[in-house]
């Protein structure tokens, strides 16, 4: 975990960043310098089995793993005594849900990016089959993985695709139990609708999804009695809107959201 401050005497708040399967913290340099110049701290990390973490490259033993590493982070935001906001995408957008959902954070606000709440193209049986027996005597198997790491259907931004390529640290391959630990907590996240605090929640949404269900993740959506939720959905971006070629609206609208709840906790 590491924290970035900005350099504007009283700071408006710090924005907690979760990012998604496949990647690491490094890849929203872009998001982490917008919200320091507009007067945010960043704190950010790379989750396990991701990016410099040790342990395991693309394997965790539970889903819960993500749960408490987010709520480490939350909890040294909390620290500085200043608004506290998660953003999660993708894999880590599910994973901030959870967190919410288990830990009910004190926090003055969840943005979630494309999240993991149901996957376009699903396994073959024949795979799914197989994995489980693995998932048994060998969880640590891993196999190539289709996500955020499968760029071409991630984004449509061609500087993020070439850096991409030649990052190292991008993830191919997760492990069998990674796969059913990420569709259990799909599942949770769903059926503990109820546990979802009152806090305010903004979906940002990519409307040329091709790698996260986008219907599943409106019926989560509409399914929350929370009072402040929004929904918004970007027609034509891909799935990592952060990174798309109209990235800056879609950060402007972040910022509104932020600004909307600053006094409001």
């Amino acid at each position: 975990m590491r924290t970035w401050k900005t350099d504007v005497l009283v700071p408006r708040g710090v924005v907690v960043i979760v990012h998604g399967l496949g990647e690491h913290h490094g890849r929203y340099r872009w998001l982490k310098d917008r919200l320091i110049d507009e007067g945010f701290h960043v704190i950010s990390g790379d989750l396990p089995g991701h990016g410099r973490h040790l342990g395991p490259r693309g394997h965790v033993d539970r889903f819960d793993e993500y749960i408490e590493t987010i709520n480490q982070w939350i909890v040294s935001g909390q620290s500085l005594d200043i608004p506290v906001y998660l953003l999660g995408h993708s894999m880590g957008g599910l994973a901030s849900i959870r967190t919410v959902q288990e830990k009910h954070p004190d926090i003055h606000g969840l943005i979630l990016s494309s999240p993991c709440l149901g996957i376009v193209n699903q396994p073959p049986r024949w795979l799914l089959s197989l994995a489980r027996i693995l998932n048994k005597c060998y969880p640590k198997c891993r196999i190539p993985t289709k996500g955020s790491a499968d760029n071409d259907k991630a984004t449509r931004n061609p500087d993020i695709l070439k850096r991409d390529a030649h990052d190292s640290l991008m993830l191919t391959k997760v492990s069998v139990r990674w796969y059913f630990e990420l569709d259990k907590a799909m599942v949770q996240a769903v059926e503990r609708n109820a546990c979802f605090p009152n806090i305010p929640l903004l979906v940002m949404q990519a409307g040329s999804d091709k790698i996260v269900d986008k219907q599943a993740v409106q019926s989560w959506f509409d399914a929350l009695t929370i009072e402040s939720k929004h929904y918004k959905e970007w027609a034509g971006l891909y799935h990592e809107v952060y990174n798309e070629p109209e990235r800056n609206d879609v950060f402007t609208y972040s910022l509104g959201f932020m600004n909307q709840y600053m006094n409001t906790h």
